[in-house]
């Protein structure tokens, strides 16, 4: 998995967050960790299916936290359109 992808890239980290990116259409990628409570990624999991973002699988949501480069966990991440 390659998450080294977003310490390079534009990124949004957070479920607002990326919600707000998949609205604007402006996600290029999905990163979500494996342990979130389903109903938690529903809503970002079928907007980017339905806008045909491609969807990345972390670990867990510490990993997904430290390859954002944040001191904390993180449930979902998305790089940005350039």
């Amino acid at each position: 998995m390659p998450l080294n992808e977003l310490a390079a890239g534009t990124r949004v980290v957070g479920e607002k967050q990326v919600l707000r990116a998949l609205g604007r259409d402006g996600l290029q990628k999905l990163f979500v960790a494996k342990d979130v409570e389903p109903e938690r990624l529903r809503p970002l999991l079928e907007g980017a299916r339905a806008l045909g973002v491609e969807v990345e699988w972390a670990d867990s949501r510490l990993v997904l936290g430290r390859a954002c480069a944040i001191d904390r966990s993180a449930s979902a991440a998305g790089l940005l359109r350039p």
